[in-house]
């Protein structure tokens, strides 16, 4: 079995390197023959008369073996690496991701590949992300991770690396990182730490791209419909209005995944994707247990024994309640609380510095605001 495996992945692998044969061809071909091995050694004669044409060309070009000097380099890389190439055919590929219309003929897999299998969440959003968009996405991600689903992103700076960070900070956390890159390019070149700390964690990296494929514009797009693909529902925490976490979305949309939306200030340009994709029928949710309950029969067979909440009790002194009290969940500046409590201000900034200490209050840009 193991060397069919094999001989079936050096098809696949060399597919991907043939002319003229794209990604809906090949699924339409290993459709109706039902490997890439049958493919490359059935004689077209036995085929469809529609197929004979096309796959009589494409064993010629095989026997050319144009394909043997790029196939060779991918092999090395993935060698090196430690990666694992896992063909659409195989039983290793995920299921869902299998289900959506331009599902990549061919993955490469670092790290524990059963994380491939779970029931997984996508959680995506701005780059340039709010301090309250940093607390949203590591909490949450943790409390899901918590809760037993595996967290995906797409491993880009702002959203996606808090997402896969607060997956590892939970006690069972599995996170998947999607990369725009080949399966050896860790970008940007700062989550190289994040992404050792990944694979040491149990998480997983995948590709869809050859080894040595640098990251491109038109590599982010494509990588966003596996996020969603492989995921039950996507969550996005904070968006502007032209943002790869709307492609992520829109993917999910049309690949039948719920998607999940956080809704934020009217004022801010990193809420308004998110109240777009509310307008358009996504669901608002004001705590991370508002997906486990819409998500959790998907859990269903899943271990995890250390659910937690989705943050930690703290215990307030007097003084803390009462400031919190008085601030609401507005953003609001130290002036405005100055004048509200008529507190000194050394008084209001120790005060307040408790409160970020404990996870209850962030600032950003001179205003504060507190987490329900």
């Amino acid at each position: 079995m193991e060397n069919a495996d094999a001989i079936e992945t050096h098809y696949a692998l060399v597919a991907q390197y043939l002319s003229r044969f794209p990604i809906k061809l090949q699924s339409l071909l290993v459709g109706e023959v039902g490997s890439y091995t049958e493919l490359f050694t059935r004689s077209p004669a036995r085929l469809e008369q529609k197929f004979h044409d096309t796959v009589a060309r494409l064993q010629e070009e095989y026997h050319q073996q144009n394909w043997a000097e790029r196939l060779a380099s991918s092999m090395e890389v993935a060698e090196q690496v430690g990666a694992r190439i896992i063909p659409i055919t195989s039983t290793d590929y995920p299921q869902l991701l299998k289900q959506i219309s331009s599902a990549p003929p061919i993955l490469y897999s670092r790290g524990a590949i059963n994380n491939l299998h779970l029931p997984q969440i996508a959680i995506v959003g701005s780059r340039r992300m709010t301090r309250g968009g940093e607390i949203n996405a590591r909490q949450w991600s943790k409390f899901l991770a918590s809760n037993g689903f595996t967290i995906t992103s797409g491993l880009a700076l702002g959203v996606d690396g808090c997402a896969h960070r607060g997956a590892l900070d939970a006690p069972c956390g599995k996170t998947v990182a999607v990369m725009a890159t080949g399966i050896e390019t860790i970008y940007p070149r700062r989550h190289a730490e994040l992404a050792e700390h990944i694979l040491k964690s149990g998480g997983t990296l995948i590709s869809e791209f050859h080894p040595n494929e640098k990251p491109l514009p038109t590599n982010f797009p494509r990588r966003n419909r596996i996020i969603s693909g492989l995921s039950l529902a996507v969550l996005v925490i904070e968006a502007a209005i032209k943002s790869g976490s709307l492609i992520t979305a829109r993917y999910a949309l049309e690949q039948n995944r719920e998607v999940f939306a956080i809704p934020g200030s009217i004022h801010s340009p990193q809420s308004r994707g998110c109240h777009r994709l509310i307008k358009q029928g996504a669901h608002l949710v004001e705590t991370a247990k508002d997906i486990v309950a819409e998500l959790g029969g998907a859990l269903a067979g899943v271990e995890c024994s250390a659910k937690e909440a989705l943050r930690p009790s703290a215990e307030l002194n007097q003084q803390e309640s009462a400031l919190l009290a008085i601030m609401g969940f507005e953003s609001v500046t130290l002036d405005c609380l100055s004048q509200a409590t008529e507190l000194p201000a050394e008084t209001l900034s120790q005060l307040l510095v408790g409160l970020e200490l404990k996870g209850i209050v962030c600032q950003e840009n001179g205003f504060y605001q507190q987490f329900p």
